[in-house]
């Protein structure tokens, strides 16, 4: 997962600066404390459904102003600090960005994520 590295491949597409006025990015990193009891966790291990992530993010595509999107999910055990979803999220303006990501990460994580919480 190398997020300059797909937004640069973007960048290099003809048609880019006709139709990119913003690019918006989720990067979903392994956190160290439980989102509901904040207890420390030592790790989480995640499954990903790719063709559910796929099939949302080429929706999400047609949204209204979005030219392209990038999703990436990583499956398996992970340590806090880690790397686990990359969304980039171009389009013409910020009013279609912000909305088509904020749809798009919450569906994600409801739809294709599965995770399960290593105690310290």
């Amino acid at each position: 997962m190398d997020i300059s590295k797909r937004i640069s491949e973007l960048k290099q597409d003809p048609e880019f600066a006709n139709n990119v006025g913003m690019i918006l990015i989720h990067n979903g990193v392994v956190r160290g404390w439980s989102r509901g009891s904040r207890e420390e966790v030592s790790g989480i291990e995640i499954k990903a459904d790719h063709e559910i992530i796929e099939r949302l993010r080429a929706e999400h595509e047609k949204h209204p102003g979005i030219y392209k999107i990038v999703a990436e999910a990583n499956e398996g055990t992970f340590k806090p600090g880690d790397d686990v979803l990359f969304l980039i999220v171009a389009g013409d303006i910020r009013e279609n960005v912000k909305a088509c990501l904020a749809s798009l990460l919450d569906r994600v994580k409801t739809e294709a994520f599965a995770k399960k919480e290593i105690m310290a």
